[in-house]
């Protein structure tokens, strides 16, 4: 159980990794003169291969170790970078991708992709060393150590001495520290020491705690980060320490290693304990010894070097955590904001000033856990625009076009669940634009624009809201091609007039399609109404905004989180209702006299602007007693002002948000409900939905 727990988050940390990957594959193929870039291609490469054998992964081990090979040609100026290797190695961080979750071993065989991308990397390397034949991956049994690596003649050997002591409790973390031994000797040539000074007499002895330590003079071609890189996957507790080494014999021989130890063991004396004194008398049975000089670096400062280099000085230590935890420490959170909420309620009853301080205390703490708890889920958006950019470059390329995709503010934040449901919806609209909006080269030449086209993909932050604009600078939507197939499809009358705004909306009907040709992206008419669904089921509007001969804009709002909101509490009758806080503006009365002056029409006159309101009574039919006195929530929604009727305004409240039953999925104007204080219940109002309804049914 305890080794399939870290496998999982082994399995996690590979799918991040490999999504690191990917987003450096593709920089690399922007700027493939960068040996940075390279370099950490090679990096997580290797850091994949040896990480997979330590789990048992050997199938996928010797797989990435035949890229590797032909990065280590690449980095060492042997081999030029080109797209056609990027190409393939994108296809090969496919296939691990997909080994990770088939959950491949040793006994499995690849499948016909996984051994194309093998004989094409072959190739290369056949290609390159002038070979008659390309190599085949080797299957290697797991009872089988793989062989060392062999160190060319003309490559810049090093020597470190390493020290390794492993956190006592490995074991039941699941790691085989005998592992990343055989790991690092298949780095070069080693000498490996064990040391048993701490462990304990037998009766003393936890079978489950582990005592062993481990000092090992390491020769090799491969680099300190190479080093690092085995035991990136140790947990906390442990000790590693990898040290520069001058020795009197440089390069080392296989002969040298195996006389070493012969002479460590049979002549070092049992007072001395230190590794390198040992080395020192050990040498002199060879060589005379000379002078060392040497500097001690901790493997963590060299992992932090490297981290440095990557993210720079506002690098944040992270803790990763399951998404079933936080869903669980939000859902309390909920419950403490409706108990609270009672509380207050209480307190404001019972007329005790010291039960009233306790309250407005808890309610500031809670206020302040709730934000705590919430920012918590709140995840950049970055971490979705960064997938579109091999979505883009892969779709472009299958439809022979050139487009290039820009991103800003990817340092937007949103909860997490709200970024996992829009995943879908940005796809379909960025496959829309590639296929529909973005023009040929050819086409785009004679229209004189760039051969390139571009998707800007931003996000920005107002209030509440997330907006999210995706535009190109394609051909624009055909107007009249569009009104025809309305027209056709009886969505309006050859007569009617219609604004920009309700002709784009047309097109989020579904089924609704101007291509004339079905492809393997588009044309079924299968795609907008999905994006509307899918982004109203999120509180969420789309709007489309488009000038021929110039680009189309798909413009999205979304809420920051969909787990608590601040709501404004109504009343009408006895039945309480919540609008969304951030869409309110402002709440007026409204009087008999004002009612009459309008002539029966659902308007208000708040300083010189005509507001058009909803009457909420009438949309639900309460038709109980209208107060004399009534109060109209003035809201912003896309940019116009509309009221609601209501009796009266009770004030600000958390809310926390429940879903509706399925008996209530397709029940408009409501987004759910939520639990008041007092226990009664209060239904959470679409004013979006309410508003565009209440248009219709007056335009007809």
């Amino acid at each position: 159980m305890i080794f399939e727990s870290h496998k999982k988050a082994f399995i996690e940390e590979m799918i991040e990794l490999l999504g690191d990957l990917e987003q450096t594959l593709l920089e690399l193929e922007e700027r493939m003169n960068d040996k940075e870039l390279i370099a950490k291609v090679f990096r997580a490469l290797h850091t994949v291969k040896g990480s997979a054998g330590m789990f048992g992964y050997d199938q996928m081990s010797q797989f990435t170790h035949n890229i590797e090979n032909v990065y280590d040609y690449i980095r060492n100026g042997d081999l030029l970078i080109s797209h056609h290797i990027i190409d393939l190695t994108l296809q090969a961080r496919d296939q691990l991708i997909i080994m990770l979750q088939l959950d491949y071993d040793v006994h499995d065989s690849l499948n016909a992709k996984a051994q194309e991308i093998v004989t094409a990397f072959g190739d290369l390397i056949k290609q390159f060393k002038g070979e008659d034949s390309a190599p085949k991956l080797q299957t290697v049994p797991m009872h089988e150590a793989p062989a060392p690596v062999t160190l060319e003649a003309n490559a810049q050997l090093q020597t470190y001495l390493i020290h390794f002591r492993p956190p006592r409790d490995i074991f039941k973390n699941g790691t085989n520290p005998t592992a990343l031994l055989d790991e690092l000797s298949k780095l070069g040539s080693a000498l490996i020491i064990p040391s048993v000074d701490e462990v304990p007499i037998l009766e003393f002895l936890d079978a489950e705690d582990f005592f062993i330590s481990w000092d090992i003079l390491l020769q090799t071609n491969q680099g300190r980060d190479a080093i690092a890189d085995i035991f990136i996957f140790v947990d906390d507790g442990h000790t590693i320490e990898i040290k520069e080494y001058h020795t009197p014999v440089a390069p080392l021989k296989d002969s040298d290693f195996n006389e070493l130890q012969s002479i460590i063991e049979q002549k070092a004396p049992e007072s001395c304990h230190n590794f390198e004194e040992l080395l020192q008398m050990a040498f002199s049975e060879l060589e005379p010894v000379v002078s060392v000089q040497d500097k001690i670096i901790p493997v963590n400062a060299i992992r932090k070097e490297m981290q440095d280099k990557q993210h720079g000085p506002d690098t944040v230590t992270s803790l990763r955590v399951s998404t079933e935890k936080l869903d669980e420490l939000v859902n309390l959170v909920s419950e403490l904001v409706t108990i609270q909420a009672r509380l207050g309620q209480i307190a404001s009853m019972s007329g005790d000033t010291t039960v009233v301080m306790i309250s407005e205390e808890v309610e500031r703490i809670t206020w302040a856990l709730r934000d705590s708890a919430l920012n918590i889920r709140m995840l950049p958006i970055g971490t979705t625009f960064s997938k579109f950019k091999r979505l883009v470059r892969d779709l472009s390329h299958s439809l022979g076009k050139e487009v290039d995709l820009a991103t800003l503010g990817a340092e937007t934040e949103l909860d997490k669940t709200v970024i996992e449901k829009l995943s879908d919806p940005l796809i379909h609209i960025i496959r829309n634009s590639i296929d529909h909006g973005i023009e040929s080269p050819e086409e785009r030449v004679k229209a004189g624009k760039p051969a390139a086209g571009t998707i800007h993909l931003s996000a920005s932050q107002s209030g509440g809201t997330v907006l999210i604009s995706i535009r190109d600078d394609g051909a624009g939507i055909n107007k009249e091609s569009v009104r025809r197939k309305a027209i056709v499809t009886g969505l309006i009358n050859e007569n009617q007039e219609v604004t920009d705004t309700e002709l784009y909306a047309l097109l989020f009907a579904p089924g609704f399609s101007t291509a004339k040709s079905v492809t393997n992206v588009s044309g079924r008419g299968v795609g907008m109404d999905v994006v509307k669904r899918a982004i109203e089921s999120l509180r969420g509007s789309v709007s489309i905004e488009s000038k021929e001969h110039i680009g189309t804009t798909v413009l999205l709002k979304l809420p920051l989180t969909l787990a608590i909101i601040d709501g404004l509490l109504v009343c009408i009758d006895s039945e309480k209702f919540v609008l969304p806080l951030s869409s309110v503006e402002e709440c007026v009365e409204l009087l008999q006299q004002d009612i009459e002056r309008a002539h029966g029409r659902n308007i208000i006159n708040i300083r010189g602007e005509i507001i058009p309101y909803i009457n909420l009574r009438r949309r639900f039919s309460l038709n109980q007693s209208i107060p004399e006195i009534q109060q109209v929530v003035i809201a912003g929604i896309d940019g116009v002002r509309v009221g609601f009727l209501v009796d009266k305004v009770i004030g600000q409240h958390q809310t926390v948000l429940k879903t509706l039953g399925r008996a209530y999925k397709n029940l408009e104007g409501i987004s759910g409900a939520t639990i008041l204080g007092d226990g009664s219940v209060a239904l959470i109002l679409d004013i979006a939905k309410l508003a565009e309804r209440e248009v219709i049914e007056e335009s007809i």
